[in-house]
Parts: structure tokens; sequence; C-alpha cells
């Protein structure tokens, strides 16, 4: 039976915070604990045992590695991360080939590059004759990307195939999955032989256009689709790019994967990468004012979900950003809901004990980008565990989640705070209903995302607004002050011209 090694080194690095990923932040899974994790997750590596196991090859857990995103990774966690990938793939035994897991945009601070030097070192190691390769055997490495990677030639140069996710928020990482390992099947079976080329056109799509079912980004979509619907195409993928990394690779890009073709694959990229180029004003952004944005809420159907940009979790915000919570509060928008990561509240709430008043300062404790703590006597309504469990497809692919203990408090306003220990992207509901908390109670509900939220949030709320609030996750992406990024680059260089190598 042929042996395929599974690996994944997933993290999203906003270089924006001070702060930066340690090694405590990962969770780090070796052999068959990769396998017990993730074998009925709903999630890219799942894909991989399920696609593998129908094709009765036999899939190999090596390593794991999988951190909320953060700061950049610290040298110390780097190396030590490398050296648990090492040990592992080279007590793996003779493999046939490799499905990898990378996000696309982990941040280093020895390999601004993360993704890219970790592959390359996979393909440096299995390049051996053994223990790592069958002789004479033509060494396939083929993986997934978050969309949001911001792909670089030497994580194409270091794969053999590599397929992003389709949908923003991500609710296909299995399918995705289940693809790669389709190909590797094939592959193996020397029915087809991968070959993959990328462009990339200098443009940044902003966050705020990123939803892949709302134009134009579905339009775009559908141009990759109709490549991948081309006889000797095995994949095309859209990177939409992750904007709070400043490195040189930031930004969009197309890749697409022929059967043994690539000045096909090349020429298809750069089609593809031509077709981001022209769309490229409709997808720069558009921006909603904090108050005009509350203004909005206040009179809409609701639950109205205000997407707090500037204090993405899911890009590495601290997730305690108050300004939307100071503006419904004094405006006294309500009922309305904000989750924060505020530890020390919730220890100051717990003290109280249900029931109880307690004058709070909840919130903007992390830094002076995301507004003050918000000064106010609150009645704490209820404690809990902070433990829930995920059963639908959300992004990211959790499924079971903890943000620690959590306190529920609410002020005369109509403002209720829901405190938490850890900090939690809002990828799913649970998070409120596993606390007693129900999102349909609540005219304004605020969730620290973009699209991400979606999934979860659009079945409850008959109106989404994205805000535009500053911060490290600011959704205007010329605020933000990089110095590696490319140069010149659209949206930062407007008047540019650009053209793909045909």
């Amino acid at each position: 039976m042929p042996r395929v090694g599974v690996i994944a080194l997933l993290q999203e690095s906003n270089t924006f915070l001070c702060e930066q990923t340690t090694l405590d932040h990962f969770q780090v899974l070796r052999g068959e604990a990769v396998r017990a994790h993730y074998a009925a997750a709903p999630h890219e590596v799942g894909g991989f045992f399920a696609g593998l196991a129908r094709a009765n090859i036999d899939a190999v857990p090596i390593f794991a590695a999988r951190a909320m995103p953060f700061g950049a990774v610290t040298t110390e966690a780097w190396n030590a991360l490398l050296d648990i990938l090492r040990e592992e793939l080279g007590g793996a035994g003779a493999l046939d080939g490799l499905l990898v897991a990378p996000h696309g945009a982990t941040v280093s601070a020895p390999a601004p590059d993360a993704d890219g030097c970790w592959l390359s070192l996979v393909r440096e190691l299995v390049s051996v004759p053994d223990p790592w390769k069958r002789p004479g055997h033509v060494f396939p490495i083929i993986g997934t990307l978050d969309p949001h990677a911001n792909l670089s030639p030497q994580m194409v140069a270091a794969t053999d195939a590599l397929c992003a996710y389709r949908t923003n928020p991500h609710i296909d990482q299995r399918a995705r999955g289940e693809e790669a390992a389709s190909l590797m099947v094939r592959t193996l079976r020397g029915e087809i032989r991968p070959t993959q080329a990328a462009c990339f056109p200098p443009m940044a799509i902003n966050i705020e256009r990123q939803c892949t079912s709302e134009p134009p980004l579905s339009q775009l979509c559908e141009q990759f689709e109709a490549v991948r619907q081309q006889s000797g195409v095995l994949s095309a993928s859209l990177l939409l790019g992750f904007p709070y990394a400043d490195v040189a690779e930031m930004g969009s890009a197309a890749i697409v994967v022929t059967d043994g073709d690539r000045s096909r694959a090349q020429a298809l990229a750069n089609e593809l990468g031509r077709a981001m180029w022209a769309r490229r004003e409709g997808l720069g952004g558009r921006f909603l004012s904090l108050v005009d944005a509350v203004t909005q809420a206040a009179t809409l159907p609701g639950p109205v979900c205000l997407l707090d940009m500037g204090d993405n979790v899911g890009g590495g915000s601290p997730g305690d950003g108050t300004l939307l919570a100071w503006e419904l509060h004094r405006r006294r928008v309500g009922p309305s809901l904000v989750v924060l990561a505020d530890p020390e509240s919730v220890e100051r709430a717990n003290a109280a004990g249900v029931g109880q008043r307690v004058e709070l300062g909840v919130g903007g404790k992390s830094d002076d980008l995301h507004g003050p703590p918000l000064v106010a006597e609150f009645t704490v309504r209820h404690l809990c565990e902070g433990k829930f469990t995920e059963t639908e497809t959300r992004h990211g692919g959790f499924t079971q989640c903890d943000q620690g203990a959590t306190a529920i408090v609410s002020a005369d306003s109509g403002l209720t705070v829901m405190l938490t220990t850890h900090r939690m992207p809002p990828f799913s509901l649970q998070q409120l209903i596993g606390c007693g908390v129900d999102p349909r109670a609540y005219q304004v509900l605020v969730a620290k995302g973009v699209n991400a939220p979606l999934a979860a949030y659009q079945p409850v709320c008959p109106s989404l607004l994205r805000v535009n609030t500053p911060g490290v996750t600011c959704a205007d992406m010329t605020q933000l002050p990089f110095h590696h990024r490319r140069r010149p680059m659209f949206p930062f260089e407007r008047e540019m011209t650009w053209s793909a190598t045909s």
C-alpha cells in the first residue's frame, strides 16, 4: 500500500502587532494525535485523511501545528517548530508523497516568508534517497492554502500543486483537502503529472471586498471556475492575500495547476492575473464610518451585525477594542451585545457574583489603537466556563472551542458585554448560545471580523454592516505603516500600470 505523509503548519501573522506568537500559542500534535484530532474535522487535514482512505492509501500523520492569528512567530518558536518537523519527518519511514497544509500568511522573525521556508525545508528533506522516499520515485508534494495566503515563488517552487479554499467565509476547507488528496492519488497512479505556475499582479484586494459570494469578487471567482473547467486544468486558485503582514510577498495572486503543461499553466495564470488587475478599482474597498454604521443599525430590522473591521480577531487583533461599544453605550442603542477579551474584568465580575452591580473598565487594555476602557456600572448577569462546540461547518474548521472563564454583564444603557478570558474569533454563534445568550434578543450584535463571521451570523441577522474602525486590522490598508511591501502596488500607488507577460 502506498504511504502518504500528512503535515500541517498554520498561523496567520499580523506584523503590526507589538506582541509575537510564541511556541505556547501553538497546538502541536505529532503522529497519531494528528489523525485523532483532525480526521473528522471540517478542515483540510480531515479532507486529506478522507481522500486517501477512499483510495486505500495509507495516510501517515506526521506533524500538525496550529495557532490563532496573532503577531509574527518568534525566532525561538520558529526554530523549535522546524526541529520538531525534521524529527517527525525523519521518523516517518519510506513515503510515496506528502500532503501539506500551510496557511500561506505565516511570518517568523528569521523567515518573513515562513511558509516558503518550511515547504522548501520539506522538499530538501525528501530529496535524499532514504529514509524519506522510495528509490527511483518522483516525490510529489501537494497541498492546500488559505486564500488569505501571501503566495510566494518559493511556495510554488517547493510544491507540485497547491489548492486554495474557494470560499470566504472558509466553509470548503475539507473539500479542498479532499481535492488535494485526489490529485495525490491520481499522481501516484500515474494518471496525471501536476505542474503549476503563478501570476503576481502588483495589487492587494481589500479585505472589505473579500466575500466570495458578493460582487465584484464573486464575478472574479466565476472566471477562475471557468478556467478550472478547461481540459487539462487540474486546479485554479485565487489568493486574496493578507494585508496585515508587512512582507515583500504581501498581495493577491493566481495559481493554476495543469497536467504536465507548465507553459499553459503560466499562460492561464497570467490570464487570471490580468482579470484581477482589470477589476482592481472595484476590489479597492468601501468604508462605512463608525458613526454612520451605528446610526443605520439603530433603524434597520434587527438583529443588525456590525462587523468591527479594525479589531478583527481572525486577523490577529487584540479583540478588546471598545470604539463600537462606546458609541452604542453613549447613544443608548440597544439592546446591543459586544464581546471583549478582558481577563481582568472577568475576574472582577466573578468576584462580584451573579446579580451584583460592579463598576468596570471593560476592554481597551491591550494598546492605544482600539479605544480606551469603557468605564460604567454593570450588573453581572451570567458566569460560565466558556467552552462550546460548533457542529456546523464554519470558517476556520473549528469545532471544539475554549474562550476561558466568561462573564456576561450589562449596563443601564442597554449594552451587554460578554467578557472572555481568551481571544476568540466570532466564527460560531455557539460562542453566545453556549453561555445562555440568545442572539435574536438584540438589536445590534458586534462581531470582531470582516467576512469570517458571516457563515455564523447571516442566518440570524437580516443586515450586516462592515465598519471602518481603526486598529491593527484597519480595512483601509493605506493607513497601515508598511515598510517591506512591493512598490509600486495598488491601491497605494493608484496611477501605476502593469501587464502580465503572456
